[in-house]
């Protein structure tokens, strides 16, 4: 057992690999003692990426009507979330899309579509769509998310310029049948193994919140740690209304920034995103987790709104931080700004802010 979480921090930096009771002990961690959690993970983070963070933009090619019950999921079949529904985005739509993130300094778009995985055919828009992002955008980074992959897709998407595949694992393989019956566990880890087979970029993660144990969260790390994600998307449960886990909030600040400190303890080496959820579960500690994880998605995500993009970049800034492939710094809050004058309150007859 370690002495403090900066033994540990030597401990993994020297190569060593975290274990069960380790694991534990980080998510058990009192309240006060995560400043030094994250200090602690800090290092690892600043070992393996400086400080520069990779920053990620959304695309929803296809949104809602998917046959699929995940019981997490606004899109899912009957669900009742007031979403956006609609098919197929064109190739020069998807690509005017993608340049709104990459304007904003992403390096990868992420083309997700709903539904159980592609047909043949639709894999061909997609490899459209690739084209279109590619070719008004040279050097950016394509990640697919399109669900379950038949034999042959994953080489069709590379051959199309699709650099990684994103399939998130979600949670343990124990828990898997109570947040969804019309796939399995092992159909989620054999996409993976297909987009690795074929020379793509393993991005696989999980969503935390949905009533896992510690036991299961840790379950569901190392297994991503054995399965080689390359990218590691941490999402906190939105609950929305109208999906079966509506309503379902479990994760406070201080407990979010402990899975991701998990998440970089168990792979110190590999990219580590606060994904989707983050703006309602870190809240004002966002800041803090950028010293824990080394990347994030800019803006909005497939059917809810996420932090405006300027504040995203000014967060990433004013921590000290670089937006990775960016030319400089992106520059925090224009420091010719004129403050605001109080105009309400004490001395008026308008209502205070409070």
């Amino acid at each position: 057992m370690f002495k403090n979480f900066d033994d540990l921090a030597s401990r993994q930096l020297a190569g060593g690999v975290l274990d069960r009771e380790d694991a534990r002990a980080i998510l058990s961690a009192p309240d006060e003692d995560v400043l030094g959690l994250v200090a602690a993970a800090s290092r690892l983070r600043r070992a393996h990426f400086g400080n520069r963070v990779k920053v990620n933009y959304l695309v929803n090619l296809k949104s809602g009507l998917c046959p699929e019950d995940c019981g997490y999921c606004s899109q899912r079949l009957g669900s009742s979330a007031q979403i956006l529904k609609y098919s197929w985005l064109s190739a020069e739509e998807t690509a005017r899309q993608a340049s709104a993130g990459v304007q904003g300094g992403a390096s990868r778009v992420c083309l997700v579509a709903s539904g159980r995985g592609p047909s043949d055919r639709d894999v061909d828009r997609v490899a459209q769509a690739v084209e279109a992002v590619k070719s008004a955008h040279a050097g950016v980074e394509v990640c697919a998310c399109l669900g379950l992959l038949k034999d042959g897709q994953a080489e069709r998407l590379r051959d199309a310029g699709v650099d990684a595949y994103n399939h998130n694992l979600n949670t343990s393989e124990s828990r898997y049948e109570e947040i969804c019956t019309t796939h399995g566990y092992d159909d989620r880890v054999d996409t993976v193994e297909k987009a690795k087979a074929a020379g793509l970029s393993a991005c696989s993660g999980l969503i935390v919140g949905m009533g896992e144990s510690d036991d299961e969260l840790i379950d569901a790390i190392f297994a991503l740690r054995e399965l080689g994600s390359d990218s590691i998307p941490v999402n906190f449960l939105m609950p929305f209304e109208g999906t079966p886990l509506a309503g379902t909030w479990e994760l406070s600040p201080p407990r979010a920034l402990k899975i991701l400190a998990l998440a970089r303890f168990a792979c110190p080496d590999k990219e580590v995103r606060m994904a989707g959820g983050r703006e309602m579960h870190l809240r004002s500690l966002q800041p803090l987790a950028l010293h824990v994880v080394n990347s994030l998605f800019l803006g909005d995500y497939l059917t809810s709104e996420g932090q405006a993009a300027k504040a995203d970049l000014d967060m990433i800034a004013d921590g000290g931080f670089e937006v990775l492939g960016a030319a400089e710094n992106q520059s925090p809050a224009d420091a010719a700004a004129t403050p605001a004058l109080r105009e309400r309150g004490a001395g008026t007859a308008v209502a205070p802010n409070a």
